[in-house]
């Protein structure tokens, strides 16, 4: 099986898992975590059942693995950028309303991310582990502004995955229709306030 933190070996390779998430996204847009069938992904990225489950032993690690390449590729846009805000706080939050924003606006793409990564085990830690990576990414850029120069600390590092966690945490309240989408966002304007003051 390919890891998810390494590039598969060659181009053939590399295309296929292309494939597989451009078909697991497209599928659970359209109907959510229940829309993303193993056969059917297979199916739609044209290759073999059996291949799939070479690279994704379960639903769960193929929708954690998609996850991890959305913030993936917000996290290299976002690099390079100024984030506007004037402090951390003011930062941090627009990263997270932007990126809720847009998760919002596809909301059965956003039900299956959130629950496959609130349901992963321990058989899905490499995938958890990645997308924790590039979420606290992304939120360290935040955080830092245009001081990229600093190397956080290990406290720096914990309230980054606190800020992360309570992010997805509110993103499942949403999802599952506990929360509105402004309670997100007053959630989590408390939470990074009193965690960065």
């Amino acid at each position: 099986m390919t890891s998810v933190t390494e590039t598969p070996g060659s181009n053939a390779q590399r295309e296929r898992r292309r494939r597989i998430l451009d078909a697991t996204i497209a599928l659970a847009n359209e109907g959510g975590f229940d829309a993303v069938q193993m056969r059917e992904v297979a199916d739609n990225a044209d290759v073999a059942l059996g291949t799939l489950y070479r690279y994704f032993p379960s639903k769960v690690h193929l929708l954690v693995t998609a996850l991890g390449r959305q913030f993936e590729r917000a996290e290299a846009q976002a690099q390079g950028r100024p984030v506007p805000g004037d402090t951390p706080h003011e930062r941090v939050m627009h990263v997270l309303g932007v990126t809720t924003k847009a998760m919002q606006k596809q909301p059965q793409l956003t039900e299956a991310l959130t629950r496959a990564f609130m349901f992963a085990d321990a058989s899905v830690s490499e995938e958890i582990h990645y997308v924790g990576m590039k979420l606290t990414a992304i939120i360290t850029h935040a955080i830092e502004g245009t001081d990229q120069t600093r190397e956080p600390t290990e406290e720096d590092t914990a309230i980054v995955r606190v800020i992360g966690d309570v992010w997805l945490s509110a993103l499942m309240g949403w999802v599952t229709g506990r929360t509105t989408a402004d309670e997100v966002e007053r959630s989590m304007d408390v939470a990074v306030r009193l965690l960065l003051r």
